[in-house]
């Protein structure tokens, strides 16, 4: 359901029929909160990228199962809410409005978070402009395992090297 004609603008209570859905994309549409996520009981993937999000307030309806969130490219500044999602392996939070450490250590509340897409947040775009970006993330992060398509593990070899 992405791309409608016309847009979505909320998350009606009418997609509380989706019970056993486990992947949801409504990516590309007007969608300014995330609500009505509590019947999602088996949701593992959710896309919302390309909206007018400003918060991940009610994502937490689908801590339980959740493994994937692609958010990028809406207003997020605050990542409040993100640490109870447990299970949250994939984040895409590319080309929103992260600014500062304080917002990205919410992400070390994460256990199995391995792969992050950061880029184009301004805390992204300031410190990459200093050099320093993937060492720095990565030290605050030290399970994450890809951040921004670089493997760590790779980026590490060569620091060492």
């Amino acid at each position: 359901m992405y791309g409608q004609i016309p847009p979505i603008e909320k998350m009606e209570t009418s997609l509380s029929v989706l019970t056993c859905c486990e992947k949801l994309s409504l990516s590309s549409n007007c969608i300014e909160n995330i609500t009505n996520l509590d019947s999602f009981k088996n949701l593992k993937i959710l896309s919302l990228g390309r909206n007018n999000i400003k918060s991940l307030v009610g994502v937490e309806a689908v801590r339980d199962t959740l493994e994937e969130l692609w958010i990028s490219y809406n207003l997020i500044e605050k990542l409040t809410g993100v640490n109870t999602l447990q299970k949250l392996k994939v984040l895409s939070i590319r080309h929103n409005l992260v600014k500062d450490w304080a917002e990205f250590g919410r992400l070390a509340d994460l256990p199995v978070l391995e792969n992050l897409v950061f880029k184009g947040n301004p805390l992204e775009e300031k410190y990459s402009i200093e050099g320093n970006w993937i060492e720095e993330a990565s030290k605050r992060l030290p399970k994450l395992q890809k951040l921004d398509g670089t493997l760590l593990v790779e980026f590490q070899r060569r620091n060492e090297a």
